[in-house]
């Protein structure tokens, strides 16, 4: 499977996030290690197993920005 991932120098540090798999991001000293860590989580997202909501919980829209 191919992801799109954003990556980008930030200072002293290398961060991303997988555009496709919310929840994926990493910061890394070097960009080899930031699309390696990348790789490594959402290998580790897809294996984890699907659990549906629990009784109280409830799925919500949080509105960013201005109104």
């Amino acid at each position: 499977m191919k992801f799109r991932a954003v990556i980008k120098k930030s200072g002293e540090w290398w961060i991303g996030w997988l555009v496709d798999l919310p929840g994926v991001n990493a910061q890394e000293r070097t960009r080899k290690k930031l699309i390696e860590s990348l790789k490594i989580g959402a290998e580790d997202m897809l294996k984890t197993p699907f659990e549906p909501k629990k009784e109280g919980e409830k799925l919500v829209t949080v509105e960013v920005g201005s109104t």
